[in-house]
């Protein structure tokens, strides 16, 4: 199993479909950082003396919630599907920060399927069962077996990747019961942001992950400190979707941070900066912003309502020639000079045939290819093609020399965007996402809890 398919294990609930996505259109709202605490609205004393043992990070990462043991093995469980999902190996303080958030979310999830009982809401075995089936189809071809191998492989279990998913089912229905239908969007809402997303038509907007950790000023260091290390293993290979999903503190994090399309002028100001100078796999952060500090990563970026030309689909020949083992370089050199020299006088596609044979090249034609899918480096170069030219030759003495001549291009439509009933939808959604924080928030509060 490759990480990129343990991340979609790490991120199951958006693999699954089981949560509200935050709107787009009210992204800004969806990440937005609390406000910092006033100094000391506790009347606290400025010189505190600790009594007791002072040793609170020496305790062993279990808890009793409302009577329900969490155990040292779940957290180990559940730790492993985040290490596992990174290249590098996460140790010391790192991985005992990772098993404190751990805790936390399981602490949040037990909460959650307690308060699911209290209501009567019953999540049945099989419904388990057939989401977890489902992940098996999506990462092991329906080998269900296979996935509980894997799993009990990297030190987890299929008991723990189902809680998870119990979980899971237990919060949507609640929200569903007991937030959902108190949500309501008026018809004006909807028009009014209608009109602005026309408006901003042809505008740039970006795909964003957010993974934010709130500070106050005396853990502002700390939270920075811890925030750095989290972008470290991240450009080391860890999973972007994973560490979200573990550690954001904003509501997206049940989604891998995912922010959806949003544009800039949604973004807190010290945020937008930051994007508007970013490419499409670039991870930036900590970045500072009112309660915390945020880590970027800019999945994609596009025009409002205009079609992507990356989205074009392409007809393409690809003409090449290779090298024998042993071919000196100036050999190489020759045979390169001369077969870019070709590739000038070729007569359009439909002599490609006869005057790559003609050089001993060799042709393969994709009628069916998304410009998209193509490596970055050639995207630019072939989305500026005519019909019947040639990219400049590309390649190594290993890999041959080749050319990608254009012989056919329909362009994608222009996006309607979204209607009314989807903006309304996604309205609904974000407002549903906030109460459901303020819900979870007063659950914690209620709850007796007992670290051992």
């Amino acid at each position: 199993m490759t990480r990129k398919t343990l991340s979609n294990l790490v991120s199951m609930v958006a693999l699954a479909g089981l949560v509200v996505s935050p709107t787009v259109a009210s992204a800004q709202a969806a990440q937005a950082a609390p406000p910092p605490p006033t100094a000391n609205t506790l009347d606290l004393p400025e010189n505190i003396t600790i009594v007791g043992p002072q040793t609170p990070n020496l305790r062993t990462a279990t808890a009793v919630v409302n009577g329900a043991v969490i155990t040292g093995t779940d957290i180990d469980q559940r730790v492993a599907l985040v290490t596992a999902a990174s290249e590098n190996e996460i140790a010391g303080e790192e991985l005992q920060r990772l098993r404190m958030q751990v805790l936390r979310n399981l602490i949040d999830e037990t909460l959650q399927i307690q308060e699911a009982q209290a209501q009567e809401i019953a999540i049945a075995p099989e419904e388990i069962n057939q989401t977890y089936a489902r992940l098996a189809q999506q990462n092991f071809g329906q080998n269900v077996g296979a996935m509980d191998t894997y799993l009990t492989g990297i030190g987890s279990s299929p008991g723990s990747l189902k809680r998870q998913i119990e979980g899971e089912l237990a919060w949507q229905r609640l929200l569903r019961r007991n937030v959902a239908p108190f949500v309501n969007v008026s018809e004006e809402e909807v028009n009014e942001l209608l009109e602005r997303l026309e408006a901003s038509r042809g505008t740039e907007e970006h795909r964003l992950g957010e993974i934010f950790l709130s500070a106050t000023p005396d853990s502002q260091a700390a939270v920075q400190q811890n925030a750095t290390r989290i972008v470290e293993q991240i450009r080391e290979g860890g999973s972007f979707v994973g560490y979200a999903r573990q550690f954001s503190e904003a509501s997206t994090a049940a989604v891998g941070g995912d922010l959806g399309w949003v544009r800039l002028a949604q973004l807190p100001a010290e945020l937008a900066t930051v994007a508007r100078e970013m490419q499409p796999g670039q991870l930036v952060g900590p970045v500072p912003i009112p309660g915390g500090f945020s880590i970027l990563y800019l999945i994609d970026k596009r025009q409002v309502l205009t079609a992507d030309p990356r989205d074009a689909l392409l007809s393409l020949k690809q003409i090449s020639i290779g090298f024998e083992a042993g071919t000196t370089e100036a050999v190489a050199t020759a045979r390169a000079s001369e077969f870019a020299q070709a590739m000038q006088s070729i007569r359009g596609c439909g002599d490609a045939e006869n005057a790559a044979g003609a050089i001993g090249a060799t042709v393969v034609t994709n009628d069916q290819i998304r410009a998209r899918s193509l490596p970055d480096a050639l995207q630019n170069a072939v989305l500026q093609l005519q019909v019947g030219q040639t990219t400049p030759p590309f390649g190594s003495v290993e890999d041959g020399i080749r050319v990608l001549m254009l012989c056919g291009r329909d362009d994608a439509q222009a996006e309607s965007g979204p209607d009314f009933d989807q903006l309304m939808g996604q309205i609904e959604d974000e407002r549903v996402n906030k109460r459901a924080q303020r819900y979870l928030r007063d659950l914690r509060n209620d709850a007796y809890i007992v670290y051992n």
